[in-house]
């Protein structure tokens, strides 16, 4: 809220330097006042610590008061900041009352007179009760609304005294005026005939709209202004359809009249503000809706999907049932509309699965729609329509050169739909006030048309056009009797008569009657009130299931509804999940594998630990070896993490057996791997510099081969540790396409499978999978540069070679394997875990089995035991110890075959100097 700048005519504000203490305020507006009790003040734009921080509000802002549920505001509801600094209407004070129940406003056969109440009625709100003609109160005449929130007496009752005597009301030269043709959107002469036939008398029939207008507003704009500006004074306006009484309706009050509509059904016309004269005895089509949200409820339905025509009827309708349906926890999930061509909505409610649905159209339209509806297959037991029920009884057989389906597709399109319409015709055979009960009255009305019914547009909005003319003709005799006390008739009416308005508006309002078309009686927005009947295409045919009063929340059911699958279908098609587990005799048959591979590894280091004093497993590096064995049990013990699923442990285990995957797999290759590399690494580092430096390498230091294991077990769990602390594994849910069971088509199947995962994994898989490939195809190279090379520091290096390949290449296609077929767990848990156990087989029994054989086969460990008992020290008689003094006597010769080469060569130097001295001295 930014100051404003100061008017020429507002008052001053001191400055600061004149008053240092007082507080910061706006240069012009208005002191902020305080809210009434039990209520409080909305301020536009300001949040609630800005209205405590302000004292002054700018001109011309505007201020609300609300007040609690269960209290209305008394005065101005809204105050606005005047350019003099006040509020308006501050001579009103606004406060905050507890209200009375307003049924008791409205007495049947009666009036109910409120003095000193406001829009509704508040404490201290008192009420007068008097009885119609021919009737007698029963009850107090006076009734107080008290602080309380109560009356402080029961709502009295008119009973009849006598027989009614009806008579009608005479106003000569005071026409009604528009009497429209026609219901909503139904044009004809049966509500026209229902609405004369029978009615009071009068001295004239009311003037009818020719039958080409039919709900035209262009040709209702001409005839009103025709009405209007040519004698004589019309005194009512009685349109049909909602779209003419939009516009009379909403230009009436310009003339202070009265309009009462038989057929208008538009949710908008409840609008008070907009249409204050306006009346119907006819119901808003919202009154369908508590209907269908009441079904909803009774067949267990929450989630609903809609289709209207962009109509205001329809839109304002749908607004209307959307509000309804999230007060009773429901919810609207597709809403769908069309202006000509309903095929791309229909589609879409086929593709999103609506189930439930509520179309709003015209009869028309609908014929277009389920015509969309049979391509697309969106109907049969598995989907119900609710559609309006004011359509002909044939409509769906009606030829059509709008569509192109033929109507044996229609019929079955639109089978078990379920219509709610609102009752026009009493279903209970009791006398109106009329003297007529509902049959009598259709009976009159057939032999007056003389012509089959359902020929007959507007049929069914007769018995409304009937009971409009009575609520007319006895809000007219009490609004002449109320002007009689007042020295005023109806034919002081004229345009600018504001108060035999006003009478006739009470008058209408507090309307109670019986009527053909049941108890009329209109609410505060000057709608009808009725019941809603329920029906249900069976067979093609029209059946009653049942009533819904909204007044009184009672569903009356005949319990006769049929489907097309024996029940009310599923709302939406339930999804069941279910988790694709791995094949248990899979997972057995590997672990078995896994298991004798541990056994074999524990053989192979015992046996090693056991032979470690043999020369010959000496020269094999036994320590490497054991690593080597003890990596490739914990490879193996891996398998089992890797098959273990939801089938075998619960959601909370599931991140410990992802560590424990990683763990095993990352140490066990490290030290298995490890072990063979560094030592075909050492062979290749030896074997492969210069002559003169071969030599002092050959002279093997254990401790540094155990150290580049060291060094490769260390990076892994130093990347291990990491990768669990900064991103760890977790249990994650890979969902697939969904599945239709053959057996339930309410029921789709959304398989799930469980994986390992984190928030980077690829970066951490892009490191791990890195690392250990560099060291594979570095391995394999080292192999294949020492295949030749022999040496007795490290006797089975050609072993370790040969089990190099096999680990890289089985491990090279394994990892890019299991990650494509990820999402098929059977295949992927093969593909690994069989790459995991054919490698320790590999490796165990290429660098093990030899050695047993050897030393089985040769006995070598027994004669290297018996020589040391007897001389106290081992013998070299093998083969390498013969080579050893073979290479040495080598040398040696090799040295003395030099020394003698040297002295012939000085002994053949002396001798050609001696004949070269002899040569001198000859002369």
């Amino acid at each position: 809220l930014q100051p404003l700048a100061p008017l020429s005519d507002a008052p001053t504000v001191p400055s600061p330097s004149s008053t240092p203490c007082a507080p910061l305020a706006f240069p012009a507006g208005c002191q902020i006042i305080h809210p009434p009790r039990d209520g409080g003040i909305r301020y536009r734009g300001l949040t609630p610590e800005e209205v405590q921080s302000v004292r002054f509000l700018p001109f011309d802002y505007e201020i609300e008061y609300v007040c609690r549920p269960d209290r209305e505001i008394v005065g101005p509801k809204v105050r606005k900041c005047q350019r003099n600094g006040t509020w308006t209407a501050m001579g009103h004070p606004s406060r905050c009352l507890r209200t009375c129940p307003k049924m008791h406003l409205s007495l049947e056969n009666g009036q109910a007179v409120a003095r000193a109440m406001e829009r509704v009625p508040v404490e201290g709100t008192w009420l007068e009760y008097s009885c119609d003609g021919g009737f007698r109160l029963v009850g107090s005449a006076r009734s107080n609304c008290t602080k309380a929130g109560r009356w402080s007496s029961p709502k009295p009752v008119c009973e009849r005294e006598r027989d009614p005597h009806l008579w009608g009301w005479r106003c000569p030269g005071k026409p009604w005026g528009i009497f429209g043709v026609g219901g909503e959107g139904l044009p004809g002469s049966g509500a026209r005939s229902g609405g004369t036939s029978g009615t009071p008398s009068s001295h004239r029939s009311p003037p009818v709209v020719p039958p080409a207008l039919q709900c035209d507003p262009g040709q209702a704009t001409k005839y009103l202004y025709e009405l209007l500006y040519n004698d004589p004074i019309k005194i009512i306006l009685m349109p049909g359809c909602s779209s003419v009484s939009t516009l009379v309706a909403e230009a009436a009050r310009m003339w202070n009249l009265i309009v009462l509509s038989y057929g208008s059904s538009s949710p908008a016309l409840s609008n008070r503000q907009r249409f204050p004269t306006f009346f119907r005895t006819h119901p808003s089509a919202t009154l369908h809706n508590p209907t269908r949200v009441q079904l909803f409820k009774k067949w267990g339905w929450t989630k609903i999907a809609t289709i209207q025509q962009t109509t205001e009827v329809f839109t304002s309708t749908l607004d209307d049932l959307d509000q309804r349906v999230k007060e009773a926890g429901l919810e609207i999930t597709f809403r769908q509309s069309f202006f000509s061509d309903p095929a791309a909505p229909v589609r879409n409610l086929k593709r999103q699965d609506a189930r439930i649905i509520v179309g709003l159209f015209y009869e028309t339209e609908a014929r277009k729609v389920f015509c969309e509806v049979y391509k697309e297959k969106l109907y049969g037991k598995k989907y119900v329509w609710f559609l309006i029920g004011w359509y002909a009884d044939n409509w769906f057989r009606i030829k059509d050169p709008a569509i192109n389906c033929t109507e044996a597709e229609m019929a079955e399109a639109v089978e078990g739909h379920v219509t709610t319409e609102i009752v026009m015709l009493n279903p209970e055979n009791t006398r109106s006030i009329s003297n007529m009960t509902s049959q009598e009255f259709i009976e009159k009305l057939q032999k007056r048309l003389g012509k089959n019914p359902e020929e007959t547009g507007g049929f069914q909005e007769a018995p409304l056009a009937y009971d409009a003319i009575w609520a007319l003709a006895l809000a007219l005799n009490k609004t002449s009797a109320e002007l009689v006390k007042k020295g005023l008739r109806l034919e002081d009416f004229n345009y600018n008569n504001k108060n035999i308005t006003d009478e006739i508006y009470r008058a209408l309002n507090s309307s109670a009657f019986e009527g053909v078309s049941g108890h009329v009686v209109f609410d505060a927005s000057g709608s009808r009130m009725a019941w809603t009947l329920i029906e249900q295409l069976q067979g093609g045919v029209y059946k009653k299931i049942g009533y819904y009063d909204s007044t009184k929340d009672n569903l009356s059911w005949y319990n006769n509804d049929k489907w097309i699958g024996g029940a009310p279908p599923a709302d939406y098609t339930k999804v069941i999940t279910t988790f694709r587990f791995l094949s248990q005799k899979l997972f057995i048959s590997v672990s078995v594998l896994a298991s004798l591979g541990i056994l074999l590894a524990i053989i192979c280091l015992a046996f090693n630990i056991y032979n470690g004093h043999v020369r010959y497993i000496q020269n094999s590096q036994p320590y490497l070896n054991n690593m080597t064995a003890v990596g490739c049990t914990l490879a193996l013990a891996a398998v089992f993490p890797l098959g273990l699923d939801g089938y075998h442990i619960g959601p909370g285990l599931f991140p410990f057996v992802c560590q424990a995957r990683l763990w095993l797999l990352g140490l066990g290759f490290s030290l298995a791997y490890g072990s063979m590399f560094t030592k075909i690494w050492w062979v290749h580092t030896v074997f492969t510099k210069k002559e003169e430096k071969k030599e002092k390498r050959k002279t093997l230091e254990p401790w540094k081969l155990y150290a580049t294991v060291g060094l490769l077990v260390g990076l892994d769990v130093v990347t291990l540790f990491i990768w669990q602390v900064v991103d760890p594994l977790h249990r994650t849910i890979e969902e697939f396409t969904k599945e239709e069971p053959k057996t339930d088509t309410d029921v789709s199947i959304l398989p799930q499978l469980e994986h390992c995962s984190s928030t980077k994994m690829n970066t951490w898989l892009g490191i791990f999978y890195g690392f250990k490939g560099l060291l594979l195809l570095l391995g394999i190279f080292l192999a294949y540069e020492t295949k030749s090379v022999s040496t007795e520091k490290i006797n089975d290096h050609r072993a370790v070679g040969m089990a190099i390949y096999n680990v890289a290449v089985l491990c090279l296609i394994t990892a890019p394997v299991t990650m494509i077929l990820s999402s098929q767990q059977d295949a992927a848990f093969a593909f690994a875990s069989l790459a995991v156990v054919f490698s320790s087989y590999i490796t165990l029994v290429v660098l093990f089995v030899p050695k047993m054989r050897r030393l089985i086969t040769r006995g070598e460990w027994q004669s290297e035991q018996q020589d040391t008992m007897k001389t106290g020290s081992s013998t070299n008689n093998n083969e390498e110890e013969k080579s050893r003094l073979l290479e040495k006597e080598n040398r040696e010769l090799e040295k003395i075959i030099a020394e003698k080469e040297e002295r012939v060569s000085e002994l053949r130097q002396q001798l050609q100097e001696r004949q070269h001295a002899r040569a001198r001295r000859r002369p």
